[in-house]
């Protein structure tokens, strides 16, 4: 069974709609955004990475600067980023807009809000030469199994691999 399958869970829709009509006969203001279910958390654990790239945490303070004067409420706990409609990103739109820019401003033609990150741990592991160790802590991943999927060489190492051995025994 699925989230949203079963007795219980239309029992739960059929007492949110009667409790949004009393408040609507109330005369009440009824915002969508007060009903959303609860966002279910990261089951990971959180972690902490230093910010050293000058330009991205230059960029991040100029947006802040521009956000707080247009909207000086802004709380802390607020949403990073907002959508055009000013509300908080739904995981699936984040996810889209993510592989949209990849696609459009980086033209990478088979993006998706994965190529990022696969890309980072790709390149700690075999540009960096960094361990596995290195790369899990930065992905979040419980497991170094997870992990070690990014390991995979990629096509030209394997060339090249090949290639150094030919050149030893001819040459």
């Amino acid at each position: 069974m699925g989230v949203h399958d079963g007795p219980e869970y239309a029992h739960d829709f059929h007492q949110l709609v009667q409790r949004i009509e009393t408040m609507a006969k109330a005369g009440a203001e009824i915002k969508p955004e007060d009903f959303y279910p609860e966002v279910k958390k990261h089951r990971g654990r959180s972690r902490d990475l230093p910010m050293d790239d000058i330009a991205l945490r230059k960029a991040i303070e100029n947006y802040l600067a521009i956000r707080l004067a247009a909207q000086p409420s802004v709380n802390k706990t607020d949403p990073l980023f907002l959508t055009q409609k000013g509300g908080p990103y739904s995981p699936n739109t984040l996810q889209e807009h993510f592989a949209l820019m990849q696609r459009q401003w980086a033209g990478i033609e088979r993006a998706s809000s994965h190529s990022g990150r696969r890309t980072l741990m790709t390149n700690i592991i075999h540009e960096q030469k960094k361990s596995v160790k290195v790369a899990q802590k930065i992905a979040g991943h419980v497991s170094p199994s997870t992990t070690l999927i990014y390991e995979e060489p990629p096509e030209e190492s394997l060339k090249e691999a090949l290639q150094d051995v030919g050149c030893e025994y001819v040459g």
